[in-house]
């Protein structure tokens, strides 16, 4: 079985689809300059939780909490405020929001629709929903057993192929050793591309691993199935997600292999892994956030703050959310069943 969790009264949110019970990889840091600011006040509420690998021993010691403080840091840090009216520091793409380069040089929207677990049709519907008001990236997840849902969708829409991003994931993390993980990781491949194909999609723009193999040469075996299907023509890029500064380097190690182009990581305003972009950014990889609004549990104060800066501007506390991640360099995956919430997680970038 398998579990999401959705905002309550707001499903605009993307979570990564996790087997019940599964362990969430973590990653640990020092703050990256942009979220600075915000990341103290974070800290005051995330780094001192028990479940949390963000703790900074003594950044969070002091600090009042209230919603005033909340919001003159997330001002002053520069990671929101003034970068909300700012244009010129942001590539500009005419559908679909704002773009990145990915290392590979193709462009990357950093707004993408990530479908959830729900069956083919309504996978398709929102699909359909999600193109008519502009999304171009697409996260089809294994996981969300409704490839064959999206894809209907693709080619119901009629758009040229080329307009379109489309990355599907590979599970293969239950495989310990090189050869097994090289294997299904393998068969994952062609299962995504035989899904695909109900919609005449004959490769996709990206393929993810949805989780690292168990120890190093695992991680290189699920690799190499990737490397062939990358040398096949079947996928423009190699990308991972939820990966470890160690992880990334067990890859970077052999000096012939891909650069992953993103890592898809738990990211948010609420809790911001202090340095998971700019470790990420040294090795050349754009991080996508998933549970980019928290999974509806951002702690009050911080909710609050992006609530009262958003009045400012003219957006909703999500908004605010979602832009924060934008300003401080990661993109990210969300999700809706909602027109007005599709509309709304797009309209981040004036």
């Amino acid at each position: 079985s398998f579990s999401t969790n959705r905002i309550k009264g707001r499903s605009s949110e993307s979570m990564q689809l996790l087997p019940s019970g599964a362990q969430r990889r973590r990653h640990s840091c020092s703050a990256t300059a942009a979220a600075a600011g915000l990341l103290v006040v974070a800290a005051r509420y995330v780094g001192s939780s028990r479940g949390s690998a963000y703790v900074l021993p003594g950044v969070h010691e002091g600090l009042s909490g209230d919603v005033a403080l909340t919001r003159r840091l997330l001002l002053s840090s520069g990671a929101l405020g003034p970068a909300l009216l700012s244009e010129a520091a942001l590539a500009r793409s005419t559908i679909g929001g704002d773009v990145v380069a990915l290392n590979n040089g193709l462009s990357f929207q950093k707004a993408s629709f990530g479908l959830q677990i729900y069956d083919d049709d309504t996978a398709q519907r929102l699909t359909e929903t999600a193109i008519s008001v502009g999304y171009r990236n697409f996260f089809a997840s294994v996981l969300a057993r409704n490839q064959k849902g999206f894809a209907r969708a693709v080619k119901k829409a009629g758009l040229p192929r080329e307009e379109l991003f489309i990355c599907g994931t590979v599970l293969s993390n239950q495989a310990s050793g090189f050869e097994a993980a090289y294997r299904l990781t393998k068969r994952g491949c062609k299962e995504n591309l035989d899904a695909f194909a109900v919609g005449g999609i004959s490769y996709v723009d990206m393929i993810m691993l949805d989780y690292p193999g168990p120890d190093c040469n695992s991680i290189k075996g699920q690799w190499k199935a990737f490397e062939e299907m990358l040398a096949e023509g079947k996928t423009k890029s190699l990308a991972v997600s939820n990966f470890s500064p160690e992880q990334l380097d067990c890859l970077l190690s052999d000096k012939s292999a891909t650069v992953p182009t993103v890592n898809q990581l738990p990211y948010n305003v609420g809790r911001p892994d202090p340095s998971a972009v700019e470790e990420n950014r040294k090795r050349g990889v754009v991080v996508q956030a998933w549970s980019p609004l928290g999974s509806g549990r951002l702690p009050r104060s911080v909710k609050k703050a992006c609530e009262e800066i958003g009045q400012a501007y003219g957006k909703s506390t999500y908004q605010v959310a979602l832009r924060w991640i934008i300003d401080t360099g990661a993109t990210f995956s969300t999700q809706t069943q909602s027109k007005e919430h599709f509309e709304e997680d797009l309209n981040i970038f004036d």
